[in-house]
């Protein structure tokens, strides 16, 4: 909320508190920024002094005010002190800190269809509280709704009536802006709770499309549209313009009920908000994957070893038959000691054939996460490599007993020889010679 220096005229101290800031002026007064001794911040309305004079005014204005003291309800601004018996008779509620909803849109543009929804079901709420009190507030605008840290709040609630007459046209008589009062009101029948509901529902409209849904014009023009001329709505998201059409209907038994509003644009904020989720980028939190336990935590790590870099699947790790016991066989942490059953059925493996056990492993022996003995090669593999080696091995000894008898005579134990070599063996022997 803008604030403005005191100026000459203005009270420097009313009541018990003392004025700091001008935060706005209206048909009824001027609101100040005050503070009593202990430091409390309020927001002090001064009542003009010609309506100060009226006497019709005054008790009316003092039977607001007691209704006011009953308002128990969050999204309000709480009364803190009046004196109904001063020359200027005055009121403070306590200090809302953030801007109106009419800055709000006016600095920013057209709000979202979820917060719109959302500000609208905590106002319905607060004008449940304000209308169980006895109370109905007759001057609900977008200036008159502060959008505090905690939500929204409704402020000059129960007095915006200035003296009851039935007409409109007299200075003093209407206050507010006449796109947000309802028809009865431009008529000069009676209010009820309906009247508010129509204002709400101009409001949600504003906050849609930055603008009333009278459009604009002077006093007359728009009071005129309010009473004979539909609505426009052209900018209003489509989840709310059905129950905005129905707020602003122009007979009070056809508008919705204040509990009605707030359920059903609890609803839409909460339908809207999910819509608009982290999908479509709209700023909603995304959802969390989900984190595998049990088997699906064996599967899903099954998945992401058949799907390392490479393309070569490794063995699942083996899991204990049906009645046996190890840590950590229900959990992926490893924590706890349940027996595991083999489920029924086949078991998806992401199209790929589930490794069996190698060969000669006993059930419940402790593997690794690959399938393997600690500290040993793959079984089968070195089976391979064993017989390889074998083989090899033959061939080899093979080949030396093969070269040893193409060599010189063998020798018997004692060193000579056992048979006389062939006659090729001496090829310099010359011909004719015994």
């Amino acid at each position: 909320m803008a604030m403005m220096r005191l100026r000459r005229e203005d009270p420097r101290v009313v009541g018990s508190f003392r004025l700091h800031r001008r935060l706005g002026a209206g048909g009824m007064g001027v609101v100040y920024l005050g503070s009593d001794r202990r430091g409390q911040r309020v927001a002090l309305k001064v009542i003009r002094p010609d309506l100060a004079e009226d006497q019709e005014f005054r008790s009316r204005f003092a039977r607001e005010v007691s209704a006011a003291r009953r308002i128990r309800g969050g999204c309000t601004a709480r009364l803190v002190a009046a004196d109904l018996d001063a020359d200027r008779p005055w009121f403070a509620t306590q200090y809302v800190p953030g801007p109106s909803l009419h800055d709000k849109v006016n600095e920013d543009g057209p709000l979202p269809a979820a917060q719109v929804a959302s500000i609208g079901s905590a106002l319905a709420e607060g004008l449940l509280a304000v209308h169980d009190a006895g109370v109905v507030h007759r001057d609900l605008k977008p200036s008159n709704i502060l959008l505090s840290p905690k939500g929204p709040r409704i402020i000059d609630f129960g007095i915006a009536w200035a003296t009851g007459a039935s007409t409109l046209t007299h200075v003093g008589t209407a206050v507010g802006s006449p796109g947000f009062l309802a028809p009865e009101q431009v008529r000069g029948a009676a209010v009820t709770p309906a009247t508010d509901v129509f204002a709400l529902g101009a409001t949600l409209a504003y906050a849609s499309t930055a603008d009333s849904p009278f459009g604009q014009g002077s006093s007359e023009v728009m009071l005129y549209r309010v009473v004979h001329e539909e609505p426009q709505l052209l900018g209003v998201p489509d989840a709310l313009a059905p129950l905005i059409h129905a707020c602003l209907a122009k007979d009070p038994e056809d508008r919705p009920s204040t509990l009605q509003l707030s359920l059903r644009l609890k609803e839409i904020a909460a339908r809207e908000a999910h819509g608009h989720g982290p999908s479509d980028g709209r700023g909603a939190l995304p959802r969390q994957p989900e984190r595998p336990t049990g088997q699906r935590a064996d599967e899903y790590a099954q998945q992401r070893t058949e799907r390392r870099p490479g393309g070569a699947p490794t063995p699942r790790p083996q899991r204990p038959r049906s009645g046996t016991a190890r840590p950590g066989a229900g959990t992926p942490g490893g924590s706890g000691a349940r027996p595991v059953k083999r489920p029924s059925g086949p078991r998806p493996t992401n199209g790929r054939t589930p490794a069996r056990r190698p060969s000669g492993t006993r059930p419940g022996a402790r593997t690794t996460s690959g399938g393997r003995r600690p500290g040993g090669p793959d079984r089968r593999l070195l089976r391979q490599r064993l017989i390889v080696f074998v083989v090899v091995t033959l061939l080899a000894a093979l080949g030396i007993a093969a070269a040893q008898g193409c060599q010189g005579p063998a020798r018997g134990l004692g060193g000579t020889p056992d048979h006389t070599p062939p006659a090729v063996s001496a090829p310099f022997e010359e011909p004719g010679r015994d």
